[in-house]
């Protein structure tokens, strides 16, 4: 068990420039983290966010629990009403609607759609006059 002296010496000490390629690897490592983890979460939050806050009356929706339904009253900010059968309606949170499945339309307050109807002539027995029989109009 001869060992030779050069063995036996300790080793020198590192020099300083070692900091920069130690923490060089957490960064890449963080920044690949970011872009592959972090940002896509954060955009598909901010998607559902926009999803949830543009519910109306008539969207057909699936819950987190996976109940299919049609919001038949909005309540609040935080919570709506779902028809989930003929007569059935059950309350339940806006952040518990995994997806909306069918959007209506928003109705028009244009005045395009008020020329549309008065194209018959506004005797109401052409194209367009049906809304009218039905609420009285002339």
């Amino acid at each position: 068990m001869f060992f030779s002296p050069a063995y036996a010496q300790a080793a020198p000490a590192a020099g300083g420039g070692d900091l920069i390629s130690g923490l060089l690897p957490m960064v890449l490592i963080f920044a690949v983290f970011y872009f592959l983890l972090i940002r896509p979460q954060q955009k598909r939050a901010k998607e559902h966010k926009g999803m949830l806050a543009a519910l109306r009356r008539g969207d057909k929706i699936v819950t987190n629990g996976g109940i299919i339904g049609t919001i038949s009253k909005v309540v609040s900010d935080e919570e709506v009403t779902v028809e989930i059968a003929e007569g059935i309606k059950v309350r339940i949170m806006r952040a518990m609607i995994a997806q909306v499945m069918a959007k209506t339309e928003p109705a028009a307050n244009d005045d395009t759609g008020a020329a549309d109807d008065n194209k018959d002539g506004g005797d109401g027995k052409g194209k367009g006059g049906g809304l009218k029989k039905l609420l009285g109009g002339k």
